[in-house]
């Protein structure tokens, strides 16, 4: 039995218990795919990941990401977190303003930023692919609600079927049908459905929830990867200039988890980041 230092880290906020919690195993070179995929199990997070040294050259860091059922080769707020937890442990230097990862997307390009709220950390996404997907009554009934549009299948390193609803209410009153929503995204090929409104009040630009059942998450708080592809949507359907090309999202309201996500969309939506504040909760270890 081995000791690996453990890791919670609080990601899209800069309050304890607030945002979207994944744990951070390090120097976890000498566990398998298997032994990583129960303690995620166990962790009952929406993600866990693990740190490894890199193998491709330019890289910081290699990362691998689970759900509690799965492997999956991208996820935005665990990018972000594990990047803090790095920086933090001393994996790199503190005060270093860039970063690579490796993971199963790629290598992917990291940056940190401080202001007088702290420091956030963004990461360029993988390059947005999008195919349209019929609504169908299905989503609808399963939403409880009648999308705006036809949605979107819009893949980001992970696959999500995107819907947008006329405005904020709806979204944040949702009570979906967890079975209905594992349906719909298993035979889009999605992990699951994300749902988004653009509010036209103060405050954030965008409301986005994510839901998951298949990966074995009922509602993810604060998305990365789900808050990527609304972005990628808003460029496709020529909404941006709604919401600018820099704005922010709101999303984990509704369980309790308040976050925000800071999107910033270039070259007509082929270079997306996202990126927020992240916080370490939980500083242990793990005997595995």
């Amino acid at each position: 039995m081995a000791h690996h230092r453990f890791i919670q880290v609080d990601v899209f906020t800069a309050r304890p218990l607030a945002g979207n919690p994944v744990a951070v195993v390090l120097g976890a070179d000498d566990l398998d795919a298997a032994v990583m995929q129960r303690l995620a199990a166990w962790t009952n997070l929406s993600e866990t990941t693990f740190v490894l040294r890199p193998t491709a050259a330019g890289a910081d860091y290699r990362l691998r990401i689970f759900t509690p059922k799965s492997e999956v080769p991208f996820a935005g707020h665990p990018t972000i977190g594990s990047a803090h937890a790095v920086l933090e442990a001393g994996l790199v230097s503190p005060d270093a303003t860039r970063l690579v990862q490796e993971c199963g997307a790629g290598l992917l390009p990291l940056r940190a930023e401080r202001d007088e709220s702290g420091r956030r950390i963004f990461v360029r996404i993988p390059e947005a692919r999008v195919r349209r997907a019929p609504a169908g009554d299905a989503l609808a009934r399963a939403l409880g609600r009648k999308p705006a549009d036809d949605p979107l299948v819009i893949d980001v390193g992970l696959v999500w079927l995107v819907a947008r609803l006329g405005d904020e209410a709806p979204v944040r009153g949702l009570r979906p049908d967890g079975a209905g929503i594992a349906q719909i995204g298993e035979a889009a090929g999605a992990i699951g459905v994300t749902v988004f409104a653009v509010c036209d009040g103060p405050g954030a630009g965008v409301v986005v929830r994510s839901f998951a059942p298949s990966a074995g998450v009922a509602e993810d708080p604060v998305c990365g990867s789900g808050n990527a592809t609304v972005a990628a949507y808003l460029a496709t359907a020529g909404l941006l200039g709604r919401v600018g090309d820099t704005y922010a999202a709101s999303q984990g309201r509704e369980v309790g988890r308040d976050g925000v996500v800071h999107v910033c969309v270039g070259e007509s939506g082929r270079a997306i980041e996202i990126g927020g504040q992240a916080v370490t909760v939980i500083d242990g270890r793990v005997d595995l």
